[in-house]
């Protein structure tokens, strides 16, 4: 669902460590899949309408699976939705969607990412505002929009959440909270007179956990 014409792209708006753990659990997945044998392999296709896919693959040594889903919540993004704005989808995307969900697991690695795309009558700062406010809950907000890059040595020995590479695109807002392994993240972009907004949770971990 990340398209250039939504004018707001989840690869501006996500430091490059989850994206390339995700492509290292997604190849890990697959090898998994194709060398365990002996595992148990279960596939589950939703209709058109539900647009979800799960696989699973266990066995004596091995405890894998892939989810991708068109489908997410606000309670999976951890931020509630923005009074009277509705999913936002781009108009000459037929298959666009306003919401998406992957999870990727392994015996020794996990990754996780919620995407909602919305849009709203209201102006984008109003939006901005009132997520500042609601990411707040996980600790201090860090504002993107202009923050400056720091030095790269500097960021990977700190355990502190920072913008790293992350920034909106021209003349949008960019807000992040939590922890470099559970990151939230809001991004606003100008649409005509109101906004269009997206939300973000990023999860990436070594402990083995199965996403939910």
């Amino acid at each position: 669902m990340c398209k250039r014409n939504a004018r707001l792209t989840c690869k501006s708006m996500l430091s490059s460590r989850p994206i390339a753990l995700a492509g290292i659990a997604l190849a890990g997945i697959m090898a998994l899949a194709a060398i365990s044998l002996m595992g148990q392999e279960k596939a589950q296709k939703g209709t058109s309408k539900d647009k979800e896919l799960s696989v699973t693959v266990q066995g004596p040594e091995t405890d894998a699976g892939l989810i991708v889903s068109a489908r997410a919540t606000a309670k999976e993004v951890g931020l509630p939705i923005y009074p009277a704005s509705i999913p936002h989808k781009d108009q000459d995307k037929d298959n666009d969607s306003s919401a998406a969900k992957l999870g990727l697991w392994g015996t020794s690695f996990g990754f996780k990412l919620v995407v909602l795309k919305m849009e709203s009558k209201d102006a984008p700062k109003k939006v901005a505002d009132y997520y500042q406010r609601a990411l707040a809950k996980y600790g201090a907000v860090l504002d993107c929009t202009n923050a400056a890059r720091p030095q790269q040595a500097h960021e990977e020995k700190s355990d502190r959440l920072t913008c790293g590479d992350d920034k909106p695109e021209s003349g949008g807002m960019l807000f992040k909270a939590g922890t470099k392994e559970k990151q939230h993240i809001v991004g606003v972009q100008q649409n005509g007179t109101g906004a269009v907004f997206q939300l973000l949770y990023v999860e990436a971990r070594g402990e083995k956990k199965n996403p939910t």
